[in-house]
């Protein structure tokens, strides 16, 4: 059975290529749990041993998520170091203290480092040329101000965490600029709410064609993202061993080509 991380396609001539398909870390540091109970700990190891166990070998977390990074690094601790690729974020005003910061809570080496802040690009560009990180990426849920940073620094990678995805197609402009200049674009947050229950007349539209090709409303919404070459993987956050393995499986699902093609399926993708 193939991976999750080798079945989203095409390829993009990006100079760094991350794996196909990602757990986000977002929910792994936000479980409920008294003080003093495990519970939520072994939840969330649980859940990456899920997403290691189904193929995932990319790991995203960030110093905002909680106990996100201490619970993926006790989880990942167990695992070849090679065979995964870990990132997280910058926060605060000091780049690689932040860096260092997170290594510590993770018990692991970040490889992919995304920034926010416009002063934290030469520090990074600096780690990343002595070897501390192998990759510097900008991440936003603003396409315009990735398409400007993808213009203006020398980015490995974008982490766009809206705006492309099946009812929302906004960001094509910056998935273009990537492309043309060899950035990998990683998406996240396409399994939005309205996928998820089927809620809008658009939604519902999709889903009847989708339908039609044996494929689910979400099955086609985590295909989508890669179907523009610029986009290398899909970060899916997952909270349970379950919803992990639920969403691998529907990546494992080939979605006929025939559906990509579908004219009805076309206009709804570009339904105002």
């Amino acid at each position: 059975m193939a991976a999750p991380s080798q079945v989203l396609a095409p390829r993009s001539t990006a100079r760094f290529r991350p794996p196909r398909f990602g757990l986000g870390g977002s929910h792994l540091g936000d479980q409920d749990a008294d003080p003093g109970d495990g519970t939520a700990d072994e939840t969330a190891v649980a859940t990456v041993d899920a997403a290691y166990q189904a193929g995932i070998r990319f790991f995203d977390t960030s110093p905002a998520y909680g106990d996100s990074e201490r619970r993926l690094g006790t989880a990942l601790q167990r695992r070849p170091r090679g065979e995964f690729l870990v990132s997280t974020k910058v926060v605060g005003a000091d780049p690689e203290d932040s860096i260092r910061a997170s290594s510590e809570r993770l018990g692991l080496a970040v490889d992919l480092v995304f920034a926010q802040d416009d002063a934290a690009y030469p520090v990074l560009d600096r780690l990343r040329r002595d070897g501390v990180i192998k990759a510097l990426g900008a991440v936003s849920d603003d396409w315009r101000e990735l398409d400007r940073l993808v213009r203006d620094v020398e980015l490995d990678c974008v982490l766009l965490t809206a705006q492309y995805e099946l009812l929302d197609q906004s960001a094509r402009p910056l998935l273009d600029r990537c492309l043309a200049r060899g950035v990998s674009a990683v998406v996240s947050g396409v399994l939005t709410p309205q996928v998820l229950q089927v809620e809008t007349i658009q939604a519902r539209r999709l889903s009847a064609v989708c339908e039609r090709y044996g494929v689910s409303l979400p099955q086609a919404a985590l295909a989508f993202p890669s179907r523009h070459s610029a986009v290398t993987s899909v970060l899916i956050a997952a909270s349970s061993p379950a919803e992990i393995r639920a969403d691998a499986a529907l990546v494992r699902q080939p979605v006929p080509e025939q559906l990509w093609k579908d004219p009805e399926f076309l206009r709804l993708l570009s339904w105002e």
